[in-house]
């Protein structure tokens, strides 16, 4: 009796200095898990290491840790010629959760076809992942998933901006690449949304700071990269957007519904670069027949009355637009990444939506997900919250020449490719925007052949539907396979 009592209070006493520690994430750990995917009727062995690597200051002390999930598959022998894709989120401020668990990696998330969340939330097998032709590093920057400042000492403008992501980053894919050993192996890098601001600068900054040079950058719903769009360039290119999203909730007329999309898209982007843009550039100055006949038009492409548009000066915000498309048809507002998603304002009065329905969605069925995948399958167990997104404002966006980055390095490096692919549904950072900043890249015009766009009926997350899911990552095949020069081909022009 006296020896169980003692057995009691020793576990007590264990569970409560356990449970009593500082909730820490430790800067260096590693979790190694085997597992197996179908991946198109091919079974792929894959090891799946769950960890956190650090990132040290100047003197070599570690200030922040970085955590990471690397899946390599096993039964490959050439681990040299074995392409290595390093992939981030964006935000600023995202973990590397959405293209984790949704788009390129062996597992994804239980969704139905279209997207939308079921219950219960769960993972299963990704048929589409590209691990059975590259290994994947997903890496989450400090204060995103698990990532945390260790120093309080440190100063966040450290980690909090776009050229200080960069440049801190590009250290740290430096150790890992060192630390697994694959210098010899293609590298990628993909970045989603806010991540193509961070790719495009990583692919000069790893080049010329830490002598990696890449096979491919790949563009997943880009921002500006500092490309100017501004101007009446701005309030013109949202049309071909505004015309999709209107399509996808038949607000348009007749005429258009009955054209399939590819059939519509190219109508007014042609529209757009030929009349709509010279007619918005006289601003003040236009004729009063010229801009009621632009209005009759954009109401025409987009669903917004004549009467709205003229009363916007051509010129309708992307949040009136997401407010007011379906305000006379349910009463329904649109998301902003993803206008195929409906919500439900208190009233249907307004200038924008009280919410962005689409996002309310994806959380729904990420959070759970990614928490239980982390802790029952790759086994990787802490206290430490998960931040789908994290603290990491204020941001300094100065100074981003990510665009020109990129180009530079484009120049530099006659290997290096780039994809872009777009969601035709997404208002947040929009196909013919993508389009737009692609076209302006390279102003010499002498590497267009080494950059192409992918279009998808889909969001800013285009591939939580399940048939783009299919294609796109069979786009990222394609793109790796046509940036993998042939034996003894030297990077020359």
């Amino acid at each position: 009796m006296k020896s169980l009592m003692t057995t009691l209070i020793f576990t007590l006493l264990i569970s409560t200095l356990s449970y009593g520690q500082e909730r820490m994430l430790e800067a260096e750990s590693s979790v190694i898990t085997n597992h197996e995917v179908n991946i198109e009727g091919q079974r792929v062995p894959y090891s799946a290491e769950a960890g956190t690597q650090p990132v040290w200051n100047e003197d070599g002390k570690p200030i922040a840790s970085l955590f990471y999930t690397y899946y390599q598959r096993t039964d490959i022998t050439d681990r040299a010629s074995r392409p290595l894709v390093i992939s981030f989120n964006g935000g600023p401020g995202s973990a590397s959760v959405w293209m984790h668990i949704a788009y390129t990696g062996p597992r994804i998330l239980e969704i139905d076809d279209e997207g939308y969340p079921i219950q219960p939330y769960g993972i299963k097998e990704n048929p589409y992942s590209i691990l059975d032709v590259a290994d994947i590093v997903f890496v989450n920057p400090v204060n995103t998933g698990y990532s945390r400042i260790l120093d309080k000492e440190a100063k966040k403008t450290t980690f909090f901006g776009v050229n200080a992501d960069i440049q801190y980053l590009a250290e740290w894919i430096n150790t890992f690449v060192s630390r697994k050993n694959r210098w010899q192996s293609p590298k990628y890098l993909i970045g989603e949304s806010y991540g193509t601001t961070r790719v495009s600068g990583l692919a000069l900054e790893l080049q010329n700071r830490q002598w990696m040079y890449l096979n491919g950058v790949i563009l997943v719903s880009p921002t500006g990269l500092g490309i100017d769009r501004g101007g009446p360039v701005a309030a013109a290119n949202r049309l071909p957007y505004f015309a999709a999203a209107a399509w996808y909730q038949k607000a348009l007329s007749a005429e258009l519904q009955s054209k399939d999309l590819d059939e519509l898209l190219p109508e007014v982007e042609d529209f757009t670069i030929n009349e709509l843009l010279p007619a918005m550039a006289m601003g003040g100055f236009i004729s009063e027949e010229k801009r009621k006949e632009m209005a009759q038009k954009m109401s025409y492409y987009s669903g917004i009355s004549e009467k709205t548009i003229l009363q916007h000066n051509l010129d309708v915000s992307y949040s009136f637009f997401w407010k007011d498309l379906l305000r006379e048809k349910g009463g329904y507002t649109v998301g902003r990444l993803d206008s195929r998603y409906k919500g439900i304002d208190r009233m249907e009065g307004g200038e924008r939506p009280d919410f962005n329905s689409e996002l309310t969605s994806w959380l729904h069925s990420f959070t759970p997900a990614i928490n239980y995948y982390f802790r029952n399958e790759l086994e990787y167990v802490t206290d430490i919250k998960y931040n789908m997104f994290g603290p990491v404002r204020p941001w300094d966006r100065s100074g981003d020449n990510t665009g020109e980055n990129l180009r530079q390095a484009m120049a530099q490096n006659p290997y290096l490719k780039v994809m872009v692919q777009s969601g035709y549904y997404d208002g947040a950072t929009t196909y013919f925007n993508a389009k737009y900043t692609m076209w302006h890249l390279d102003p010499s015009g002498k590497m267009k052949d080494r950059l192409r766009f992918e279009g998808y009926r889909s969001g800013h997350m285009m591939y939580l539907r399940r048939v783009d899911l299919e294609k796109a990552n069979e786009h990222i095949r394609e793109f790796i396979q046509s940036s993998l020069p042939g034996k003894g081909v030297p990077a020359k022009y």
